[in-house]
Order: structure tokens, then sequence, then C-alpha cells
């Protein structure tokens, strides 16, 4: 069977998975902050994580995995547009009216992009009550203090608990490091550079909820303990109400996720929170980061005006029926922790490839996916590695000797760009060829019945794939207004002129099936070296 192993960003290497409970895997990753549209970095995690998503699935069953992922819908930033867009409005009701707007936007966009809905996808503002009780634990546990309003997290004082990492485990910096390369606020409420917000302060027209630990007043989360309380509430034991659970060894999910600039500070502070709360030595056994995504090769910025949103790519994509599909195969390019740089040449390349794909699909119906394309997955999801199979299989699908081979190869394509999750491009191309390969399968049924060895068998067998195809060509011509009699009467006479050298003709006649919509491929039988012709719709 073959093994899933995955890079740890905390032990710097890659690691066989190994889930805490096989009937229930769980994920978390870190989700959008609604307040503007996601650009195409942001469409990197989604992409990735989905993958990882469906590859769980598979190996897991689809009912045995949990894959969170959040809505930060409690910011400064969402504040700041809420205010600027609409002046006139109180403060919250604007906050609504962004926060609402631009997480329809989201998911119309991530959903264009072919990725799954998560299992769950918890708002920020349903989680205070978590969050406060996070934070009361963590004064009473003496590595969090209050200091005029505002609650801070001390991580000095985290080195004095015991069972705990150290801080800066996972960027792998000392503290020392940490406070000459962090940018953090200056305030005289601070015992420590490091320290880092839990909990400040709202003024009456800012969001806020009665504070936690008797500090009276209204408040709000800082961004940190928002994604500690949600995953910690969504998939520990017991499940979905975590924070009653006082066992540590139940205190501890399968993996987290998100990008490589998440880690320092806010994964390194969610580690710092979550284990200090609950005295566990891990918050995730294992951290993933994909890697940065540049714009024509340089730091996508709006002062260099190379900002790009999914929506901005889904619009250039227009004229393309299969947009998202094209713009998430360019994202798997790249394996997920190595930099990708995004351009418009990338695009148009597999602007052609998913055509190409589309053809090679034309009499699929789908199968298993390949070995080699699940054994890449596995692999650290090697997407260069997967994408190579892929490219394989297209390639047979439309041009194997026989027709049992190209069904065979088709279809374990199909499955394979499924699993890769490029569903509607497959279910568009094959959903037709459901009723047909049925009644294939019932021609087969019926060889095993009057076969009488093995080679009378697969004579049948191939007879019978012989007929599905002939069936897919039949639809192909009558989709261009054709009689497949007329293309194979012209295929028929090219062969001929070739034969007689007559190269003039033989390419005058490839010229009228261009004008009629058909292309030609050439290829030698194997076994005869004879040039044989297929065809299919340009």
């Amino acid at each position: 069977m073959t093994t899933l192993r995955l890079f740890n960003t905390l032990s710097k290497e890659k690691e066989t998975f190994t889930p805490i409970d096989a009937q229930h895997v769980r994920m978390y990753v870190c989700g959008p902050t609604v307040y503007d549209f996601a650009h195409i970095g942001n469409a990197r995690p989604v992409i990735v994580f989905d993958l990882l998503y469906r590859l769980l699935r598979f190996f897991y069953g689809a009912r045995h995995v949990t894959y969170v992922r959040n809505i930060t819908d409690v910011d400064d930033k969402i504040n700041a547009r809420a205010g600027s867009e609409h002046p006139g409005m109180p403060l919250n009701e604007a906050i609504r009216l962004i926060t609402e707007k631009t997480n329809i936007q989201f998911q119309a966009d991530v959903s264009a992009l072919g990725c799954l809905d998560p299992t769950e996808q918890p708002r920020a503002t349903e989680h205070i009550d978590a969050m406060k009780a996070m934070i009361e634990r963590l004064i009473a546990r003496g590595v969090a203090y209050v200091a005029e309003g505002h609650v801070l997290f001390s991580p000095s004082a985290m080195d004095q608990l015991s069972g705990v990492p150290r801080y800066g485990a996972l960027a792998r910096r000392s503290l020392d490091e940490m406070i000459a390369g962090a940018r953090v606020d200056v305030a005289p409420y601070k015992r420590d550079a490091t320290d880092f917000v839990l909990w400040k302060p709202s003024t009456d027209e800012e969001p806020g909820w009665p504070s936690p630990a008797g500090i009276g007043g209204r408040g709000r989360p800082g961004w940190h303990i928002e994604c500690s309380a949600m995953s910690m509430a969504r998939l520990l034991e017991p499940f979905g109400g975590g924070l009653q659970c006082d066992d540590p060894a139940k205190n501890v999910f399968d993996i987290h996720g998100g990008g490589i600039d998440l880690v320092f500070p806010h994964h390194e502070n969610e580690i710092a929170q979550s284990c200090c709360a609950f005295g566990t030595a891990r918050m995730a056994n294992i951290w993933m980061h994909n890697g940065f995504l540049q714009v024509e090769g340089e730091k996508m910025s709006k002062s260099l005006g190379n900002f790009v949103t999914i929506r901005q790519v889904m619009e250039t994509l227009g004229g393309e029926r299969f947009a998202g599909e094209i713009a998430r195969l360019t994202m798997l390019k790249a394996q997920y922790r190595q930099p990708i740089d995004w351009t418009e040449k990338g695009l148009g390349e597999s602007t052609v490839e998913i055509e190409g794909l589309r053809r090679a699909l034309r009499s699929a119906v789908p199968g298993d996916p390949s070995e080699a394309v699940v054994e890449a997955l596995a692999d650290d999801l090697n997407t260069p590695q997967a994408l190579a199979e892929i490219w394989r299989l297209s390639g047979e699908a439309r041009a194997a000797s026989s027709p049992a081979r190209r069904r065979e190869a088709a279809d374990a394509l199909a499955g394979s760009l499924k699993l890769l999750g490029f569903d509607r491009l497959v279910d568009d191309v094959t959903e037709e060829n459901h009723a047909l390969r049925e009644e294939l399968d019932r021609t087969i049924l019926e060889a095993t019945r009057t076969a009488i060895d093995p080679d009378s068998f697969e004579r049948l067998a191939g007879e019978a794939a012989e007929a599905f195809e002939a069936q897919i060509k039949r639809r192909e011509a009558e989709s261009l207004g054709l009689e497949i009699g007329e293309i194979e009467t012209l295929i028929a006479a090219r062969l001929a002129a070739r034969r007689v050298r007559n190269f003039a003709e033989a390419d005058r006649i490839r010229g009228e099936l261009e004008v009629m919509g058909i292309t030609l491929r050439d290829a030698k039988d194997p076994v005869t070296g004879d040039i044989v012709t297929s065809w299919e719709p340009r």
C-alpha cells in the first residue's frame, strides 16, 4: 500500500503520516480575512490544501476526514475598510456589509478554482466565548497578564512551564532573533517586546464583546487567539467542545496548514497559546506551509502594479470555458513548497494543455486514478511528477494503437484528474459516455457467457471496445454536422495518396479536413509498421 509522506515544517523533514485516529483525520488551515478580494497568492494555499484534503479522503474515506478552514471576520483591517467605504453608516453595520460581501466573493472565487467546500468554515465572531475561555486559562497558568484593558501573552513566561515547546521552535529562531526581526507594537504596558495581544479594548463604535478575566468594559480578540480557539473548538475531543477537555493527549490534531508567511509570528503564537492553555507538547502533529508566489518575476504588490486578484485572473480568461481549471493547473505545476512565478505565458501554456486533456478524455468514463499519480501525490504532494504521468496518460488516450488501451488510459486519466481537482473538466467531457459505456459493459458481460477460452473473450471484448469508440466518433462527427463515412472516406483517400507518394494530394485532403473542423494524427502500427491515421474535432 502506498505510504503518505508529508514535509513537517516543525521537524524540517518528510514524515510518514500516521493519523491520531484513522476514523477521524483532522486538518485546520488558516482562511481569509474578509475585507477585500482574494489575490492569486491567497489562492495558492486554498488549492494546495484542497488537494491534500482530496488525497486524505482518497486514503481514509470522505466521511473520516474533517477539514476546517476559518473565516476571520474580526480584524482592524475590516474596521478600516468598513469605515472608508461606508463613512455615513454605523461601523458595526458597515462591517457586516463588508464581511458578508467579501465572503461571498471569496467562496465564489475558490469554487471557480475547483476547490471542494471544507467540512466546516467557522467564523471568528462565532467563537468569542471560546477565545475568552482560552485567555482565562492562559492568565491562570501565568503566561498571560492584564495591562490597561489589554491581555497580553508572555513568550518569556512560557519557558517556565513544563511540558510545552520552546517559543520559536517552529520558526527555528531564538527569542533574541525574533525580537530583532519582528515588527512589534511598541506600547508602555508591555513587559517585553515580543509580548503579543490576546485581547484589546474596543471603543463604543468598534465591534466588541464583554471582556474576559474581570477586566470590565468591551473588547475584541487579537488575531492569533482566533485561530487557536477555532481549531481547538472544532477539531478536539470531545468533538466540537475541545475547550472542555483537560486530557493533554486529546488536545492535539493531525495537520495545520497555511502559507509560509504565517510561520512567524502567527503560527508560532498559535502554538504558544494552545500548548500553554492545555499543557501539550504540540498543537498539531504536522505543520505544512506552501511557498511564496511572485508575479512576472517580482513580489506582488499594489505599488508595483502587479497585484492580481483571483477575480481578475478569471476575467482575463473570461473567454475560456474552464478558466478555473487553467488557473489550477498553472498553480499545480510547481511543487507546493517551492516558490512559483505567476506569468501570462504560463497561463497561456495551461490553456493549450487543458484543451489537450479535453480531447484525451473524449471516450473516458472516470476509473481509479493511476497508481503513479497516487504515489507522486503521496510523496509530499509532488504535483510535477503527478502531472508527468497525466501527460503520459493523455498521450496514450489519444494515440495508443488499440481502442482497448486508449479506453484504459482515458479512464485512468479521468480518475487521476478528479483526484487532482479537475472534476468539472472531467464531468463535462465524460457525462455523455456513461450510457454508452453501460451498453458496452453489457456487451462484454454477454461476451463472457459465449466465450469458450481467454483468447475468444479478449477478441469479443476488443470488438466491444471498438464499437464503443465508433459510437464516440459518430457523436463527434454529428457535433460538426458531418457524416462519419464522409470523414473516413477522405482519410482513406489521403492514405492512398501517401502510399503512391502523392504528398500534394495528401496535404490537400488534410487541408480540406481541417476546414471541416477535423484534426488528423498519424502513427505507426506497432505490428505492421503501416501508417494509421486517427482523427478528432479541432
